[in-house]
């Protein structure tokens, strides 16, 4: 009998993303591509125009005279509990409740028969404040005493003030890290459909099913199984679908229950920009202490956050900030302090490394810092501190599986760095208006929710009688790719096409408790539960095929499109519809939870981590000294994802990973003005990177030879969230190229982003 060919589609394979033709035809279907119900009306917010104040009176009366008008929801009209806070501090109202805590809040909900009516009415509220005072950036909290949104933490090892005084070099400083918006493609929507008794549909764009589903619950005041959400993908989440659209769920359900029609919520791209939260901006005062070779012996540091009037997210995305402030490097004594600021802005969230960005950039400062001052490459600085194995963390984490070292040393030969580094010194040393820079940064990310809780998954299986396979996960897909990768793990375990697998939508029907796809772990966790339900079908099939062909079950194997019983391959299909004939349970629930992993808030110890993801990127750039404009010459990566689960895909998150980070640290600038309001709120103001701002020269390749040394799915690692920290080594190369016309006498000190005024403004402070 000849040998069956491999399968198509199966793990560590170039597999296409599922919905890859429906997402370049337009095919694809996103919450507002849904057939309407009959009935369906819409919702619009109305948001507050007064950073801080109590709301001294709200008329409605022409709102409720426009056409198309069904009613407006405010505070009181909300039956369950208003708030839609993820932490349990009961802080962030639905809508405000007699005062308003920043500009943009909203405050009340037009429902009309068109989203246009309900837009034009929404400008008709006529509503006065009491204005009080409002402080707007973290130090202007810090010194108007508004105190923190949530718990500090500090994170201590050693003895920082004994280390720092024995270090024959220390150096002082402050750095501002801007935020981000996340300005995904799909705009945050949400469609509520009442059902009988208390029961509500919502479908929504969102990366926490199970949270809407509570929530939407509290606020109706209805238990949670009476409450279903279905997300089928995202037109991206980034992070701020992660709790941010709690709001638009729960306005929707409201109105829905109210008036017992399906209600759409969609806002307009500068409402959602105004109402949401965005990435943390941090002002950080470190000190770091070190020798004459450059080693660092001594850090210390604080973080503070611009955290929004409410937490949302603030504590664990402070807390992993300071995870991160060591990046690769160890510290001998260390002492970190995380300052979490109520401020009258939105309360900022979620955003892709979820606060690691902002910790591993001050470690990449410092080791500029390090470098000015003692006449040396930073790459070399770089080197010389590289955690090496059972060294540990500031939180008390033994590193155990360090790869970079290697990394560093086949991206050094394969960028060829010394000796573009050296073309870019001769360059700069003939003067002139363009100057250049290079910078090779590493990144060491640590992969987990810091809540413990969230690191386990759940996953459905079916296999119907005629061997079509439909799965189910507690993921959800917001262009990532989750699907594709899990489809192929479940086509792998059974031997079968990916073809015969049906990816079904993630709904909280099949699925209970998901934790948020986030912190990078989707397929880490989702993973590893659809293989648990394979394995458990696979199971009971061996002990069908063994007893019914006569075989030992040692002797029965699934092997590509078959399952073999000793010296018989049966075709996969004629196995199914016997075991199905022979009642045997074709269908199975599948569960997994993160081991080893602890943590200790409190004392600042444990083991958050169940491993580290690492990546380092040489970056080139050309900066224009008269307008501080700057282009990205060429860009080399090479990045650890373990044993790919797929190439391809893995590729294309470092790529987009990458232009984001470098976008946050370059041309995403968020501006608020005195008044408290966001400026930068829509397209013609906040400006992303286009098509045309990737390097010049793009050179993505994967660290072939890695494997997780943890029993992770497959022995792959988390791709999502690492690479974004590669987009540093362009801030760093800019740094470099404006530090150039001071003859590299100081370090240029950019704040992020680095966008043209601030190089142009860097450069002046360089030569006056």
């Amino acid at each position: 009998m000849s040998e069956p060919t491999g399968i198509k589609g199966g793990a560590h394979s170039d597999t296409v993303h599922d919905s890859a033709i429906k997402h370049v035809t337009g095919r694809a279907e996103y919450t507002d591509d849904m057939n309407e119900p009959s009935g369906l009306v819409h919702a619009c917010l109305g948001l507050s125009d007064c950073a801080h104040g109590k709301i001294a009176d709200m008329d409605f009366s022409d709102v409720l005279a426009s056409e198309g008008v069904l009613g407006v929801l405010t505070a009181s009209d909300l039956a369950g509990v208003n708030d839609v806070s993820p932490n349990g501090l009961n802080d962030d109202p639905i809508l405000a409740d007699g005062h308003v805590m920043f500009w943009g809040q909203p405050v009340f909900a037009v429902v009309a028969l068109t989203r246009d009516q309900a837009r034009r009415a929404a400008q008709k509220a006529r509503i006065s404040y009491q204005p009080l005072p409002h402080a707007i950036d973290p130090i202007a909290a810090r010194e108007a005493d508004m105190g923190y949104v949530t718990a500090p933490m500090t994170l201590r090892r050693g003895d920082v003030s004994a280390g720092m005084k024995s270090a024959p070099h220390r150096i002082r400083g402050s750095f501002r890290i801007g935020g981000q918006d996340h300005f995904y493609l799909e705009g945050q929507i949400a469609i509520a459909v009442p059902g009988e008794d208390d029961e509500m549909t919502v479908n929504v764009s969102t990366q926490h099913p199970s949270e809407v589903q509570h929530m939407v619950a509290h606020v109706l005041g209805v238990p949670s199984h009476s409450v279903v959400v279905n997300v089928r993908r995202m037109g991206g989440g980034f992070g701020g679908k992660e709790t941010q659209m709690n709001l638009f769920a729960c306005v929707a359900a409201v109105a829905a229950r109210r008036w017992n029609r399906a209600v759409k919520i969609r806002p307009d791209r500068d409402d959602d920009m105004i109402a949401t939260g965005k990435r943390h901006d941090f002002v950080v005062d470190y000190e770091v202490g070190f020798d004459d070779q450059g080693r660092i012996l001594a850090v210390q540091g604080d973080w503070y956050a611009r955290c929004g009037f409410s937490a949302d997210l603030s504590g664990p995305v402070t807390d992993r900030a300071l995870f991160h402030a060591d990046n690769a490097y160890f510290y001998p004594d260390v002492e970190l302090r995380s300052h979490p600021m109520r401020t009258n802005t939105v309360s900022n969230t979620a955003f892709r490394g979820f606060g690691g960005p902002q910790g591993v950039i001050v470690a990449e400062r410092m080791i500029e810092e390090i470098a000015y001052a003692l006449g040396r490459d930073p790459y070399e600085i770089r080197q010389r501190n590289l955690y090496r194995n059972g060294q540990l963390t500031p939180y008390h984490q033994e590193v155990s599986d360090q790869i970079l070292p290697r990394i560093f040393d086949e991206l050094e030969r394969s960028s060829d760095y010394q000796k573009r580094r050296q073309a870019v010194l001769d360059w700069n040393a003939r003067g002139g208006v363009i100057r250049k820079g290079i910078a090779l940064t590493p990144v060491k990310f640590g992969i987990s929710f810091t809540a413990t809780w969230f690191n386990q998954a759940g996953a459905l299986i079916h296999i119907y009688a005629d061997g079509s396979i439909a799965l189910n996960h507690g993921g959800t897909e917001m262009g990532q790719g989750l699907n594709t990768k899990v489809a192929q793990i479940v086509a792998e375990a059974f031997q079968c096409d990916l073809s015969r697998i049906k990816i079904t939508r993630t709904t909280t029907e099949k699925v209970p408790n998901t934790s948020a796809t986030a912190a990078s772990s989707g397929t880490d966790l989702n993973g590893m539960a659809a293989l648990d339900a394979a394995e458990q079908i696979k199971s009971r099939l061996v002990e069908f095929v063994a007893e019914r062909w006569q075989v030992r079950q040692e002797d029965v194997q699934f092997i590509p499109g078959h399952i073999r019983a000793g010296d018989r391959d049966i075709p996969f299909n004629e196995v199914i519809s016997a075991a199905y004939m022979a009642r045997v349970q074709l269908s199975a629930a599948g569960f997994y939870k993160t081991p080893k992993i602890h943590w200790d808030r409190a004392t600042g110890r444990g083991r958050p981590f169940y491993y580290f993801a690492y990546g380092a990127a040489v970056s080139e750039v050309s900066v224009d000294t008269l307008t501080g404009e700057y282009v990205i010459d060429r860009t080399d990566i090479l990045h650890d994802v373990g044993r790919s689960l797929n190439p391809a895909l893995d590729k294309g998150q470092i790529e987009g990973g990458f232009v984001q980070g470098a976008g946050w640290l370059t041309c995403e600038e968020l501006w608020w003005d005195d008044q408290g309001r966001l400026r930068t709120h829509a397209p013609s103001t906040y400006k992303i990177p286009l098509a045309s701002d990737r390097p010049r020269i793009f050179n993505v390749q994967l660290a072939d030879w890695s494997e997780n040394a943890e029993r992770s799915i497959k022995r792959s690692k988390a791709v999502g969230e690492p690479p974004f920290m590669l987009g540093i080594s362009v801030f760093e190369a800019i740094n470099m190229a404006v530090a150039s016309v001071g003859g590299y006498r100081e370090p240029a000190r950019l704040d992020a982003p680095a966008t043209p005024e601030r190089v142009l403004m860097a450069i002046q402070r360089l030569t006056s």
